[in-house]
């Protein structure tokens, strides 16, 4: 499946699904790359080397913030595929990307389309947006 190429980049994980909108501001802890919040499922999860697939982000321009430091400690995760482009997170990476630090794609896949992954799932992004399985 070809998702919509925000920010390009390849990477390779496993799929960590949420149904849910995540906030990465009080929803993503910086300092361990943790799911914090407790109405999640996947409360307590690591996002580190994941393809984060979300239907969409909550909350506030604090984001970029979060995930700037993320990527700064090697938290991030490879990927994040977005049912609903989310511009403030995907400043987050362009500046580590300006900073000259590893960054990650961006893309954005209707949830319907994300369904069709299966959490824990292994998978690549191409640099074209593909989604393969492993």
């Amino acid at each position: 499946m070809r998702a919509r190429i925000i920010l390009p980049g390849r990477a390779a994980g496993a799929v960590l699904r949420l149904e849910d909108p995540v906030s990465f501001w009080g929803g993503v802890d910086p300092y361990s790359g943790t799911l914090t919040d407790p109405r999640s499922p996947h409360c307590g999860t690591r996002v580190g080397g994941r393809v984060l697939m979300v239907p969409e982000t909550r909350g506030s321009s604090s984001s970029s913030a979060v995930m700037l430091e993320l990527l700064s400690a090697g938290l991030a995760p490879a990927a994040i595929v977005m049912g609903r482009l989310d511009a403030i997170l995907g400043l987050g990476i362009l500046v580590a990307r300006e900073m000259g630090w590893h960054t990650i794609p961006l893309l954005v896949l209707p949830p319907a389309d994300q369904a069709g992954y299966c959490d824990g799932e292994q998978v690549a992004i191409a640099e074209d947006g593909t989604i393969g399985r492993l």
